[in-house]
């Protein structure tokens, strides 16, 4: 397990927010730890709806039980978290 630092854009908020993220964390447990940051802060919760992981710039999310290790992401990468 290592620490990986991640850029969080979570769609909605107006801030990037950098996420210390554990590399065997799965997306979903990173957009859980995403969503502290700004749901019911910056952005409005919405219950019952999923909350998806994408690198910056990609049109497919990454799947919800892929870790931050496999999905290949480094140090400062950016990744948009958004309800689905």
């Amino acid at each position: 397990m290592a620490t990986i630092p991640l850029a969080v854009h979570f769609d909605g908020d107006f801030v990037l927010k950098l996420l210390p993220a554990d590399s065997e964390h799965t997306m979903d447990e990173l957009a859980a730890a995403a969503a502290e940051n700004s749901v019911g802060i910056h952005v409005p919760d919405q219950p019952g709806r999923t909350l998806r992981v994408r690198r910056q710039g990609d049109a497919q999310p990454f799947e919800r039980s892929s870790t931050v290790a496999a999905a290949g992401l480094g140090p400062t990468e950016c990744v948009e978290v958004y309800f689905e």
